[in-house]
């Protein structure tokens, strides 16, 4: 298959989108409808969480699920909102948002964070007889994530997913890393691989990836190797595109075929970008759908005042 062919598919099938305000009008975004069709869990699967246009981006998609299709918990992988007081806070009100967050993991410490949480209280205000949640435990007691091994972390993380859903029969929007939402294609057993075993075509896996930018650490253009480097060559935006749709078979081939996609944690340096990659597995195997940024900016990080001494 040539390049040019699944540039061409990526064109016809993508549906561009148009901004990253998180509060902006949600018409570009209604073709993920669709896509997301009866799914009870549909996870956002980022690259980074230290960007902030996909930060933003699953914000937009969380709105737009919450408001249309009636998804009522959010998962927010990366600490326990019951412990930090969020949960609290969206229920009730009670609490200041940025200075809850000054007790949660650095995962959670953003402006784009806050906005979802912010967010969410409002949605409340608004709709105080249906409101949006954050998915804890059935008893309100902390979550405990099993970190003995990689495959009991994976299981524990779906576990609670699993059980949120059954206790309440929420709709939920699972935001986390790629590297825990795919749905298959690595040699453990992720999160989202429990989850599309339990749920089927109920669990949808979205991937946030991104071709290049700065985290502030610059973050290169990718191998030719990777689909990001396909992704941008086709559209160099920000689009939508479902890999389960119509394609002629070249262009499953390619989408079933051993590639590489960006992982990066904390850790990252410009120097080790080759060690942060997915590469067991294919686009199709990971996602469903992805929504691709072709250049990010970093996240920004809130600024707590500390203790005087």
């Amino acid at each position: 298959m040539t390049n040019a062919s699944l540039s061409q598919w990526i064109r016809n099938q993508a549906h561009p989108l148009g901004t990253h305000d998180p509060l902006a009008p949600l018409t570009d975004l209604r073709p993920l409808l669709d896509m997301v069709g009866e799914a009870r869990i549909v996870a956002l699967g980022a690259a980074t969480r230290q960007a902030r246009e996909p930060a933003a981006l699953a914000h937009r998609m969380l709105r737009l699920l919450v408001e249309e299709r009636g998804f009522r918990s959010l998962a927010l992988e990366g600490d326990d909102p019951e412990r930090v007081g969020l949960a609290e806070y969206v229920r009730t009100g009670r609490g200041e948002p940025r200075a809850l967050l000054a007790d949660a993991r650095s995962f959670w410490q953003t402006e784009e964070i806050l906005g979802v949480v912010r967010w969410m209280r409002a949605h409340n205000e608004r709709h105080p007889g249906d409101p949006v949640r954050f998915a804890g435990t059935p008893d309100g007691t902390p979550q405990a994530v099993r970190l003995d091994s990689l495959e009991s972390m994976e299981r524990s993380l779906a576990e609670h997913t699993i059980r949120w859903h059954e206790h309440t029969g929420d709709r939920i929007v699972y935001w986390g890393g790629i590297a825990h939402t795919v749905a298959a294609g690595l040699p453990h057993r992720t999160a989202g691989a429990h989850l599309r075993e339990r749920y089927g075509s109920g669990y949808l896996s979205l991937g946030l990836t991104f071709h290049h930018g700065s985290l502030p650490e610059p973050v290169p253009f990718p191998p030719a190797h990777y689909a990001e480097s396909a992704l941008s060559a086709a559209m160099p935006q920000t689009y939508l595109l479902d890999l389960r749709a119509d394609a002629p078979a070249p262009v499953r081939a390619w989408l079933g075929a051993p590639s590489a996609t960006r992982v990066i944690g904390p850790g990252y340096t410009t120097e080790s970008d080759a060690d942060h990659q997915l590469s067991d597995g294919s686009p199709a195997a990971w996602f469903d759908v992805i929504v691709h940024t072709h250049d990010v900016t970093p996240a920004r990080f809130l600024e707590f005042e500390r203790p005087s001494r």
